[in-house]
């Protein structure tokens, strides 16, 4: 089956601000739902490369490596600000991290304690704040909090589709 392309893909956003909740428990849960593809596959398999993709364990490094971004968008909407920070549309830091070299739980362990404190900022939003809004840099659509966060919940099971795909 075919997966759809990121940077192609468009996004219906403006949802309401009751969608937040739902979204926060898809963020959330991502560390869990990457533990469970990832452990108790031999590291060969997860270092493998296919082509001149990433492997499983880079897949997995790459959603490490955006977390900062995030957190920096949602700095941005807390700060009222009018764009969100762009995005480095060539994964450089993914490209040159040497995810393949490190240790597969230390990325695991690093992403889930990452995120969480991502998680941890999000329960702590009002519902006034879920009304702040900033344009994507790229998309050129304004987002909330919410919006935000259907974007991360979209990125983050883009590639766990992909880890999947990968490791069949």
């Amino acid at each position: 089956m075919k997966q759809r392309i990121w940077f192609e893909r468009a996004f219906q956003l403006g949802l309401p601000a009751e969608a937040f909740l739902e979204i926060r428990e898809r963020v959330r849960g991502t560390p869990a739902r990457l533990e469970e593809k990832l452990r108790n596959v031999d590291s060969s398999i997860l270092i493998a490369r296919h082509g001149d993709g990433w492997s499983p364990q880079e897949h997995a490094g790459h959603l490490l490596d955006l977390e900062p971004l995030w957190a920096g968008r949602l700095d941005d909407l807390l700060a009222g600000r009018e764009r969100l920070r762009p995005a480095d549309l060539t994964n450089r830091k993914t490209h040159e991290a040497r995810h393949n070299r490190r240790a597969g739980e230390e990325i695991l362990n690093e992403f889930r304690q990452t995120r969480l404190a991502i998680v941890a900022r999000l329960d702590t939003i009002d519902d006034e704040t879920l009304r702040n809004s900033a344009l994507h840099p790229r998309l050129e659509q304004p987002m909330t909090i919410t919006d935000l966060f259907f974007f991360v919940a979209e990125h983050d099971d883009h590639h766990l589709a992909t880890i999947h795909k990968l490791l069949a």
